[in-house]
């Protein structure tokens, strides 16, 4: 009875004062994303419910004319239609262009893995402008891709300035988010499991299929929620390969904010951009309830 009333008070102090550092500790980050982050999203939501004016100027009446004319209007249902397909075909190829590569990576050892690892890390040392316009001298007309095609004896298809080139060049361009996604959620993955199913007679086909995919998922979900956030935000890349045919939510906000000069339709347009990116998180969570569950 006496230690324990002794010691009762002595551990409220040390839970509030691990409580208080604690706030201090996330008080920075607190103010950087308030500042950096929530406070512009707060500033573009209200502007989405302004009136436009000539010149570019910005009305301060609230009107819910911008997302009403949105929702109206079949181009801009085009484009968020279009958007959110070419970001899911980019990131389905990216995921097939990059599992077997992670896999590699995952079972490979010592420096031969370190060695790997940086060269899939290396084309992120290098800026996305860059290699974009590599991707332009690749799949030029006269291009070396085309000229390949050509003395194959085939009719090389035209891969720029349409959404060919755009899916191409950000394939590449985020295969490294994708490779280390899928690294990073390789953890459950045991080779001895592996082992043990080919043991029972598993072929390498169906060890796969029921050992080997079904560990990887959490890291398939990981990266294809990165890839696709990344992919339907792009805007380098399919302005420059897209040469301006290739309409997507990104160039199209470009144009309302710089071009045309009607800011509060670049807000709204960017809040639907938001109000995707929430609602890809909201179906990643539910895969990796799924995935738990399962």
């Amino acid at each position: 009875m006496t230690v324990a009333a002794l010691d009762l008070p002595i551990a409220a102090p040390k839970s509030s004062s691990r409580a208080g550092i604690a706030t201090v500790l996330l008080l920075p980050i607190a103010l950087v994303n308030a500042i950096g982050f929530l406070l512009p999203v707060l500033n573009l939501a209200k502007m989405s419910f302004n009136e436009a004016l000539a010149g570019g100027g910005i009305g301060e009446a609230f009107t819910t004319a911008n997302w009403t004319g949105l929702l109206q209007d079949q181009f801009y249902l085009e484009l968020l239609v279009n958007s959110v397909t070419v970001s899911l075909g980019i990131t389905i190829a990216t995921l097939l262009a990059s599992y077997p590569i992670a896999l590699y990576l995952h079972r490979a050892s010592g420096m031969w893995r370190t060695f790997l690892t940086v060269l899939v890390i290396s084309p992120l040392m290098t800026s996305a402008v860059v290699r974009t316009y590599g991707w332009i001298a690749l799949l030029a007309e006269q291009g070396p891709v085309a000229n390949v095609i050509a003395a194959m004896g085939f009719q090389p298809p035209r891969m720029m300035f349409n959404t060919t080139g755009v899916v191409i060049g950000l394939t590449e361009i985020l295969m490294p988010y994708m490779i280390l996604s899928l690294m990073a959620g390789f953890g459950r993955l045991d080779p001895k499991i592996e082992e043990a199913a080919q043991t029972l007679g598993a072929t390498p086909f169906k060890t796969f299929w029921r050992i080997v995919l079904p560990l990887t998922l959490p890291g398939i979900a990981l990266g294809c929620l990165l890839c696709f956030v990344l992919a339907i935000s792009s805007f380098i890349t399919p302005k420059l390969m897209g040469g301006g045919r290739v309409f997507l939510l990104a160039t199209e906000i470009y144009d309302q904010a710089i071009v045309t000069l009607n800011w509060p339709l670049a807000a709204t347009l960017s809040m639907l951009v938001l109000i995707i990116f929430g609602l890809a998180l909201a179906v990643y969570s539910r895969v990796l309830q799924m995935i738990d569950q399962g």
